[in-house]
């Protein structure tokens, strides 16, 4: 790790804790020749699955597709980056208790619905008509009274 300061390509670990969610761990550094101190965050990385697309092309899973993915849904919409980060890690972590070296696009879009749905209804609403491919106004009402039911039933 380099100091951010003078480059130097040394650095000691001053204090690693967990995150609150368990994912990631944050590093207290300290670099040996001019003593700066600064932070570092190390995360899980997916590696070595690969998602099969509906065409039956495959490529690598890609984490910043799938944030992309849910930041379009949640444009303009309240959540915090801490909130998003759990978000994203929970559906990380449902992709991995698959267990599977390849994955199609569909586990992964149902995985990121199921908890979008939980996260925001609105964004979930958005990404649903563009993944679902509601064709006409019937379907999307459709899913918004299974929202609204879902919505009712935890009332009581």
């Amino acid at each position: 790790m380099f100091c951010p300061v003078c480059r130097y390509k040394e650095t000691k670990v001053i204090d690693s804790r967990l995150t609150q969610d368990g994912m990631s761990v944050r590093r207290r550094r300290e670099c040996i020749k001019c003593a700066y101190r600064f932070s570092t965050l190390e995360e899980m990385e997916l590696l070595d699955i690969v998602v099969v697309k509906n065409d039956g092309r495959r490529e690598s899973y890609s984490r910043s597709k799938l944030e992309r993915g849910i930041l379009h849904s949640l444009a303009k919409r309240p959540y915090t980056l801490d909130k998003f980060d759990k978000l994203v890690h929970a559906i990380e972590r449902d992709i991995q208790k698959k267990k599977k070296r390849e994955i199609t696009s569909r586990e992964v879009g149902e995985i990121l619905m199921k908890h979008l749905r939980k996260f925001d209804k609105v964004a979930y609403i958005r990404f649903a008509s563009i993944y679902r491919a509601f064709e006409d106004v019937d379907k999307f009402q459709s899913e918004i009274r299974s929202l609204q039911k879902n919505k009712n039933n935890k009332k009581i």
